[in-house]
Parts: structure tokens; C-alpha cells; sequence
């Protein structure tokens, strides 16, 4: 096991971080590490939020930068500031990537790839470069659970480009012996999370008396991650994990789809009849499943109990009607790409 680094004071970049998992994963460590100073580069493409992040805008260990991961100028300036990075940037919704891969292609793997490029240049002063892969390189399987040295075989536009952008980032470790550890978690649920994903759009659907649109039978079962285990993870990591590693992250919580939408009306106190069945995504995977028995080793193991999260995380959004309904009401791309979307499935 590698020698615990000390990640107390130094100053992390953190890409993507007004989206989901990455403001979230800002709030964690300005709050678990008083010396830590945070750089977020975020391009605020539509899942970018900076109201995820209003209440440490102001807060002098924290810096916002507006760009791209893609711009190798900026880029390359900002890794002379850090010792740290974690890459959270990325498309990431799948059923854009069916419509349309190539933002996906050039997000993912180029963006993924100028940054590569930047730690490479940048010297010896970034300690590790976390890069936030997820388990839907491995695609489907129907039993068992994937290992990270299992074989990728991605199904969707969204999950080839992650995975191209995987085996990017080792290549680079293997190559240039750069300070890079990959991690692929599972999917993740909490607050802040953008609503065109399942659980926030089934919540804030059901709680504005729309039906909920589930694909298939709803039969295809994902093991669910809460947000807040996920940064325990990425801390742990960050501190523990070795260079050149890899490592699945999973909470075990295995769930059909279907169960999901009815435990969701049940906490709302809405009709089982707002689920809706929908012709099913193309490509559609039907189980993701992982063994997390090496990151387990490190001493990370999810904490919290996942019904009592989903409670937690239906509440938020019942709580925070401000938050989602200023991004449902006023994104004329939201409206415009489910109307296309499930018009051209039908």
C-alpha cells in the first residue's frame, strides 16, 4: 500500500465542478479540510449549475474558473497552480449520446486528452489525478460482477467515449508514469442532481402530477451510489490509492428500475399511475454490477443505508422546488430534447 499523501493543504483542481457529483464533492472537502483550496474549471454547458454552489461562492478557498477542458491555454495555466486534480467533467446522459455523440466524443475523450497533455507538462508538482471513470464501460452482465481487470465493453455512445477516455488515462500512466488513478463508480443519486436523470426526473415529474416515463418493463437493475459515499470514496482515494490503480466503487444496492419509480410515488403520496411504460433505450443495458473488494481493502465502504437516502433525496427535492423548477421552467433545450426524444421512440 502506497504512503497516505497529505491532501490537508494543497490546492485541488476540480473539473466539472458545477455539475452533480463534482459540487457536491466541493461541498465534502470544504467542509472536511479547512486548508484545502478548491479551483473549479467548469464550461456551464446545461447540466452546469453555479446554484449548486451558492452558498461557498464567497468563500476564499474557493475559485471559480469559466472554461473548457478542451482550451489548452487556460488549462495549462491552471495545473501550474494545483497539486491535486479530480476529473469529474464529462457528457454524461446517455440518451443525448444516442441523438447526438459527438459532443460526447470530443468532451469526454479530447477534453479528457488536453488535460492528460497538461499534467504531462506541468512538472512534478501534481501529486495525483483522480479521473472519474464509471461502470458503464464494462456494459451489461447478466450475472456475477465485473473486477477492474475484467474487459470493457461499452453499449452506448456515452459509455465508448468514457471508456475511450479511461484507457486514455492509463496509457498515460504507463507511458509518462504520470500520477493517475482511475475510478469507476456506480450510478449515483443525491441532491443537486441535474432532472433529466431517472430518480430526480421521476421526483420532480411526480411532484408537478406529470407521468413518470419508464423504459421497457423497467426490469433493468442498477446498484445505486449515494453522492455523499461517493466523495468518501474519492477522499479515501485521493489519500490511499495507488498510482496507476483503478478502482470500482459500488454500494451494492441493487435495484430494477421499476422498484425505484414505486418507492418513489409511495414517498410522495402520488398514483402508481403516473409510471408510464415507454418504448425501451436503444442499446439498453440490462444490469451493471461491481465487485469493490479492492477499494474495500483500502478501508472505504459505503456508509449509508439506501432507503433511508432515497428518502433523504426525494425530500431535498421536495424541499427545493426553486432549484429544479428555474431549470425545468426556463430550459428551452430540456423541453426541446425530451419532446424530440420520446416522440422519435414511439
Amino acid at each position: 500500500m502506497a504512503e497516505e499523501r497529505t491532501i490537508e493543504d494543497l490546492t485541488l483542481l476540480v473539473t466539472g465542478g458545477a455539475g452533480f457529483i463534482g459540487s457536491n464533492f466541493i461541498h465534502y472537502m470544504l467542509k472536511h479540510y479547512p486548508g484545502c483550496r478548491i479551483i473549479n474549471l467548469d464550461k456551464l454547458t446545461y447540466a452546469g449549475n453555479l446554484d449548486n454552489l451558492k452558498n461557498v461562492e464567497h468563500d476564499p478557498r474557493y475559485e471559480f474558473i469559466h472554461g473548457d477542458i478542451q482550451d489548452r491555454g487556460p488549462v495549462r495555466k491552471i495545473f501550474k497552480r494545483v497539486q491535486g486534480v479530480v476529473h469529474f467533467a464529462a457528457e454524461t446522459h446517455v440518451d443525448r449520446s444516442i441523438m447526438s455523440a459527438g459532443e460526447f466524443v470530443l468532451t469526454d475523450v479530447y477534453g479528457s486528452f488536453v488535460l492528460f497533455e497538461a499534467l504531462k507538462d506541468s512538472g512534478s508538482d501534481v501529486e495525483f489525478f483522480l479521473h472519474i471513470s464509471t461502470d458503464e464501460v464494462y456494459g451489461s452482465r447478466d450475472e456475477g460482477c465485473f473486477k477492474e481487470d475484467d474487459p470493457l465493453s461499452p453499449s452506448s455512445p456515452y459509455a465508448a467515449s468514457k471508456a475511450g477516455a479511461d484507457r486514455l488515462a492509463y496509457s498515460y500512466w504507463v507511458t509518462y508514469g504520470l500520477p493517475i488513478i482511475i475510478l469507476r463508480p456506480s450510478n449515483n443519486f443525491g441532491t443537486y442532481q441535474y432532472p433529466e436523470k431517472f430518480i430526480p426526473l421521476f421526483v420532480t415529474n411526480a411532484l408537478e402530477g406529470k407521468t413518470l416515463p419508464l423504459y421497457g418493463k423497467g426490469t433493468n437493475v442498477r446498484d445505486w451510489l449515494f453522492v455523499e459515499d461517493h466523495c468518501q470514496a474519492i477522499d479515501l482515494v485521493m489519500r490511499k490509492g495507488e498510482l496507476g490503480e483503478t478502482y470500482n466503487i459500488g454500494a451494492n444496492n441493487e435495484v430494477q428500475n421499476i422498484a425505484i419509480a414505486q418507492r418513489i410515488v409511495e414517498l410522495l403520496g402520488k398514483p402508481e399511475s403516473l409510471i408510464k411504460f415507454v418504448p425501451d433505450r436503444l442499446g439498453h443495458d440490462r444490469r451493471y454490477a461491481l465487485d469493490c473488494q479492492k477499494i474495500h481493502t483500502l478501508g472505504w465502504k459505503p456508509e449509508t443505508d439506501f432507503d433511508e437516502a432515497l428518502a433523504f433525496t426525494v425530500r431535498w427535492y421536495k424541499e427545493n422546488t426553486a432549484w429544479w423548477r428555474k431549470i425545468k421552467e426556463k430550459s428551452k433545450d430540456f423541453k426541446d430534447f425530451y419532446t424530440k426524444y420520446y416522440r422519435n421512440r414511439k
